[in-house]
């Protein structure tokens, strides 16, 4: 019997410049480059060339921007996936739009379901309708967008995905929420569980001190830290503890059965 494969995974905490894509663009791609050769999926936080601002019209890229552009050029070089959040412009309307790209610069998207009504996000960007489940290297992969984390319903796991992904801007004065609700998600739903925040004030006066980090199924923190300033880490993600996990407990076989109507 072959061993599962394991999924080195690398996140990177920035102090993200305020609507300013060039310098957003250069700071990650050193960052990036710094990584070993090992990684195979970098995870940037949502938003990770504005910040999480609401001028979309002057900010807004087409899907086939150059933040884009610039993800594929990166996937390439370190071959290996790169995900997180940018603001793009198809159609006439704006969404807060998650890009899962391949090494070989293959894309798949998804539209962030639940817009942020306390910042006004929902009278700004259109809310999406379909989750997206990502196969990669022997994973199942389940990439989510900040306000999603409060939503419980929307991140169960139906599909038996191995690791549920939430890219952010989750500010300080609710990082409590924040730290419980991504360990709640691991344990609930029995898989690795990534956040990605960002740190820094914005350029709309709020404050965030990070406190990315990544749980296993059983809810222990592997990144073991709530470090406030910028930081990329590296991580190994055990697929066989998840299937032995999993195998043993069985939590997933007794969950309710309900559909959405």
């Amino acid at each position: 019997m072959s061993t599962p494969p394991n999924l080195k995974v690398a996140i990177i905490q920035a102090n993200l410049k305020w609507e300013d894509a060039n310098a957003n663009r250069s700071f990650f791609s050193k960052e990036i480059a710094a990584l070993s050769d090992a990684v195979e999926l970098i995870v940037l936080p949502e938003m990770f060339t504005t910040g999480f601002s609401m001028n979309a019209e002057n900010l807004a890229e087409k899907k086939q921007g150059q933040t884009l552009l610039w993800m594929q050029e990166q996937a390439k070089l370190k071959n290996a996936a790169i995900t997180g959040s940018v603001i793009v412009t198809e159609n006439g309307q704006f969404y807060n739009r998650l890009f899962f790209v391949f090494p070989d610069g293959t894309v798949q998207k998804y539209d962030k379901r639940h817009t942020f009504t306390l910042a006004k996000e929902d009278q700004t960007y259109t809310a999406g309708t379909k989750r997206l489940i990502v196969n990669y290297r022997g994973w199942k992969i389940c990439p989510l967008i900040c306000y999603d984390l409060r939503f419980p319903v929307w991140a169960r796991n139906t599909e038996e995905y191995d690791l549920l992904i939430y890219v952010a801007n989750w500010p300080k004065k609710r990082v409590a929420a924040w730290d419980a609700l991504l360990k709640a998600r691991a344990i609930e739903n029995m898989s690795f569980c990534i956040g990605v925040n960002r740190v820094g004030e914005d350029g709309d006066g709020y404050v965030y001190n990070g406190h990315s980090a990544v749980y296993d199924c059983l809810g222990e923190n592997l990144t073991d830290q709530n470090d406030e300033t910028e930081f990329s880490k590296e991580i190994t993600l055990d697929k066989n503890h998840l299937e032995k996990t999993r195998d043993q407990l069985k939590f997933l076989q007794d969950r309710d059965k309900f559909r959405l109507i």
